[in-house]
């Protein structure tokens, strides 16, 4: 499979036929996009560009530069600056999208409004919420996000990319980085696991005889057969996976003391990202559309199946097959932008249909890639047929998969905030 710019912008999705539209009695449908990520923008941009001005479209935002997840392993190892990963939000304002960077706070369901931190309250017709991620208390014994400076997560891209990759920069010669990776379901399967590459390319070059302890609490993850075969081809003797098979599910963290225990014993270790157990975010559960962790969805346009007004993509989502991923996110966002549109404006909604790749870097021009396509189903989005990297590649098949990435990157990036 190969995907390009062109192509990737051709691919927009669209969701199965809706009731007749709403038409408010005095001005223009209003819809409310919480979360200005890969799901979040490319809704609100969407649904701006195609509605032609019909629909008042607002995005709420709290961050003014976007750090995209996918590829800030990319600058852990050093392939990307962080400025490569920064994203604004001016081609969606320039595209007719009201962007706010405030926190939402509150949603009243009955009253059809979002609360904001600073003070005002915005009506909707249709609320679209992207909120990402948020972690679960208590999910790794010793941590919490009072630690994070610590002991990093750096799974919400940013300053936090930066902290651990300023860590690993001050690692002593042969010191030991240990991550704690999570149990599933989480954003981005095979992420950990690029990033254990990312680490391990970075001390390589800089610090080459420091080590990698990973405590898994999985028997097994995403393209494992492939990562392991990298390890072992690029960083041999530097990464030892510890799976819930030998106890990497046991364990406990003393940010203090920088320490990690393992099934019982205790490992002294110099930088420990920490990446827990992960929720839908803070604002899926206010509004009251969560199940549990996350917000169950109708897999035919992406609303919630507590409140047909209100929608949920991406990571927050309980959708079914899809992964949780940036790719994901943005193809259900096509699927909402349409169905969100017909529903406000009666235009033509197409059936919903939904496609994923999740690219990894594990060395130089040395990628690997898994992806499928998806339909809705009454029940889920169901996966139709996927594909994944083999073990074996050639150096040129590698290469191609890497530069694939590449062109994917700058063709998400466009299509949700140009």
């Amino acid at each position: 499979m190969t995907l390009n710019r062109r192509t990737f912008l051709g691919t927009a999705a669209a969701a199965a036929s809706l009731p007749a539209p709403m038409v408010r009695a005095m001005g223009k449908p209003r819809v409310v996009v919480v979360g200005g990520g890969a799901g979040g923008a490319t809704a609100a941009r969407y649904i701006a560009k195609d509605s032609k001005g019909a629909i008042d479209v607002t995005l709420i935002e709290p961050t003014r530069t976007y750090y995209t997840c996918f590829f800030s392993n990319l600058y852990l190892g050093g392939f990307k600056e962080i400025g490569d990963i920064g994203h604004t939000y001016g081609g969606l304002a320039a595209g007719g999208v009201n962007v706010v960077h405030d926190w939402a706070i509150d949603v009243d369901r009955d009253a059809k409004t979002v609360s904001l931190a600073g003070g005002a309250t915005l009506p909707y017709d249709k609320l679209i919420l992207s909120p990402g991620i948020d972690f679960i208390d208590g999910a790794v014994e010793g941590w919490d996000v009072s630690a994070q400076n610590r002991m990093p997560h750096a799974y919400k891209a940013g300053s936090q990319s930066e902290l651990l990759k300023a860590q690993l920069a001050a690692m002593p010669e042969g010191g030991v980085f240990a991550m704690v990776a999570p149990p599933n379901p989480y954003r981005c399967p095979p992420g950990p696991y690029e990033r254990v590459s990312m680490v391990a390319h970075f001390l390589k070059q800089n610090n080459p005889t420091a080590k990698i302890i990973v405590a898994d609490p999985k028997p097994k993850f995403s393209k494992m057969a492939l990562f392991q075969e990298g390890w072992a081809n690029h960083y041999e003797g530097m990464v030892d996976w510890i799976g819930d098979d030998f106890g990497g599910g046991n364990v406990s963290v003393d940010p203090d003391a920088m320490t990690v225990t393992i099934d019982g014993e205790e490992t002294k270790v110099d930088v420990c990202n920490v990446i827990p157990a992960m929720k839908a975010g803070r604002i899926a559960e206010l509004a009251g559309v969560t199940d549990g962790n996350w917000a169950p969805v109708n897999a035919a346009d992406m609303s919630t199946k507590a409140d047909a007004d209100i929608y949920v993509l991406g990571d927050a989502s309980q959708q079914g097959d899809m992964p949780k991923s940036g790719f994901s996110a943005n193809s259900q966002a096509k699927v909402c932008a349409n169905a969100v549109r017909g529903a406000l404006t009666g235009s033509k909604v197409f059936p919903a249909k939904f496609s994923n790749t999740c690219w990894s870097l594990i060395a130089p021009n040395d990628g690997v890639k898994v992806g499928a396509t998806y339909e809705a189903t009454s029940e889920k989005i169901a996966k139709v047929d996927g594909f994944i990297s083999q073990t074996g590649e050639s150096a040129d098949v590698r290469k191609a998969t890497y530069m694939e990435s590449e062109g994917w990157y700058t063709g998400i990036t466009n299509d949700m905030l140009s």
